[in-house]
């Protein structure tokens, strides 16, 4: 294809996530919602001339279309190292650049949970959302872009209801909510805690808090996402530092920190039990890699369950999680097939728009001559139309160039001499 747009303005994405990069360089890139819009303005003021920027605890990235993509590269790079507050060398080796189709596929596949940590979090699609919506609000947002996200949008609506793709998150935070009714009876007289910012303990939390849990506390070592996480799920927000003393108030634990170190120690367990008189905890772990030692389980009074614990009481088994998978992502190829097409259909809208606006005035000029006489004015406009292109034509013919003229030939035959 020759490119995306008419303009030849090229798709860009530059970011970190959990795949590229470590905790820590996400923790420094990331944007609370009130940073966003003035991180914006200074990527426009920089001279980028489109760009979103999608801040998770999962993904930090920013999503442009520019003319000059190595010039929006180095910009943009600059501007996600000065966040981080390294040089550019130091945080280059965690992130991923796409470009041109590869972008868009990116985008299609963030926006449909299929480039997430867990495939199908329900909640992906809103969190981009919000990022388009400030992204707009800024006044970054163009019509190539904003071209991209609607149609990414539609493929994540099929995804989510013509797979049973986001079905596994959904039904693994509902399992915990189950247990947790067994183990501790009705929910408005628990304590919930949530440390980490994960997407599926954010999912797993609301769905306690929906279910009744009411007092709810959230923690992370960055306490802008401990902060953006409470506005969310309308709860509480408190010091990390404070985990253990938070861990001896609840009834329910929620972990989902994502980091290769425990964050839950068996001994931190105890003691909390034993301050708690030996009140249960129930210990939900969504990080990957866990978040909770598995001591734990030795630890009387504290019940541990992990996404793997959930899922087999959630799902039937791998292989249907795989045919889903494979169902979402034929959806989002075929999808991004016709944007890709569509892209390049509209390259040829204004030759069609200029040829037809020739032919409204060619008619109306024949009009004004025979308006009374339809076999007199329909010879004179097939002749009017008809002229430059047989001029055109001899003189092809005339020149003897074998290839221009079969190529006109096709051409001219393709378009008028087919038949139906």
């Amino acid at each position: 294809m020759a490119g995306l747009f008419s303009s030849d303005a090229k798709v860009l994405v530059i970011g970190a996530n959990h795949r590229s990069s470590s905790l820590a360089l996400r923790d420094r890139l990331f944007l609370d919602e009130p940073e966003v819009i003035p991180f914006l303005d200074k990527l426009k003021d920089d001279g980028v001339e489109q760009c979103l920027v999608v801040s998770t605890c999962d993904r930090v990235e920013v999503h442009c279309v520019d003319h000059n993509p190595a010039r929006a590269h180095e910009l943009i790079v600059a501007r996600l190292a000065e966040r981080a507050e390294l040089d550019s060398h130091t945080i280059a080796s965690q992130l991923y650049v796409h470009e041109g189709e590869e972008a868009v596929r990116h985008i299609f596949r963030v926006a449909a949970s299929l480039d997430s940590l867990m495939v199908g979090e329900p909640q992906v699609v809103a969190q981009v959302k919000d990022a388009h919506r400030l992204a707009v609000e800024a006044g970054s947002v163009g019509a190539e872009l904003e071209r991209i996200f609607q149609a990414a949008y539609g493929t994540a609506k099929r995804v989510r209801t013509e797979t049973a793709v986001g079905e596994r998150p959904v039904s693994i935070a509902s399992v915990g909510v189950q247990i947790a009714k067994e183990l501790h009876g009705d929910l408005s007289r628990c304590r919930g805690l949530l440390i980490g910012a994960g997407d599926m303990g954010e999912l797993t939390a609301q769905n306690l808090i929906e279910a009744g849990l009411s007092d709810f506390t959230c923690i992370h070592s960055f306490a802008g996402r401990a902060q953006r996480i409470a506005r969310h799920l309308s709860c509480h927000f408190d010091d990390f530092d404070n985990r253990n003393r938070l861990a001896c108030e609840a009834d329910i634990i929620v972990t989902s920190m994502n980091k290769r170190t425990r964050v839950v120690s068996a001994d931190m367990v105890a003691k909390a039990l034993q301050v708690r008189k030996n009140k249960p905890i129930f210990l939900i772990d969504t990080g990957i890699p866990g978040d909770v030692d598995p001591a734990v389980n030795d630890v009387d009074g504290a019940f541990l369950y992990d996404l793997h614990d959930l899922e087999r009481v959630a799902m039937e088994g791998r292989a249907s999680r795989e045919a889903e998978a494979r169902a979402a992502s034929a959806i989002l190829d075929k999808d991004l097939h016709d944007f890709f097409r569509g892209k390049e259909e509209r390259t040829a809208v204004p030759l069609v728009s200029s040829l037809r606006d020739r032919f409204e005035t060619e008619r109306q000029a024949v009009l004004a001559l025979h308006a009374n006489d339809a076999d007199k004015a329909t010879r004179l406009l097939i002749n009017r139309l008809l002229h430059t292109p047989s001029e055109e034509l001899r003189a092809l013919a005339a020149v003897k160039k074998k290839k221009e003229w079969e190529a006109a030939s096709d051409l001219v035959e393709r378009l008028f001499l087919k038949k139906d």
